[in-house]
């Protein structure tokens, strides 16, 4: 396998990954549901193919939920800290969405696309030019 493109893991490092692709998208999120995750005003996800993760380190535990788009999101977490680390759509296994928050180093988010932006807090200011959806882009 070739050397990793990014590098990451869980708050108290019980659990680490690395990532063998460059993201397809970034997204920023600003459901409520991803506010809530975050305890910020909105979440970060960095889609990679599935298999481009390898995990290095730990045993991540799994959690499920209902969206709000119809679907069910698998939401992997470490068992120690609480860390979310990726969710995926259950039965979507081409891609998954790492938690930008956990990964080594700082997500770039110029190009990033804003999801769900009917829910954004007041004051959060959308960059000029970015492609942005009122919900989960069809």
């Amino acid at each position: 396998m070739t050397d990793p493109v990014a590098q990451g893991g869980c708050q108290c490092g019980a659990i680490r990954y690395a990532l063998h692709a460059r993201p397809l998208a970034i997204f920023v999120c600003h459901c409520t549901e991803c506010r809530r995750q975050s305890a910020s005003a909105f979440g970060i996800s960095v889609q990679v193919p599935q298999a481009a993760l390898l995990l290095k380190r730990g045993e991540p535990r799994l959690w499920s939920r209902p969206t709000a788009s119809g679907h069910t999101l698998d939401c992997w977490f470490c068992p120690h800290c609480g860390t979310r680390l990726w969710h995926q759509r259950r039965g979507a296994t081409a891609t998954l969405n790492i938690k930008g928050g956990s990964l080594d180093e700082a997500v770039d988010l110029s190009e990033a696309i804003h999801i769900w932006t009917r829910s954004k807090l007041p004051g959060v200011v959308i960059p000029d030019g970015a492609r942005q959806f009122p919900q989960e882009p069809g």
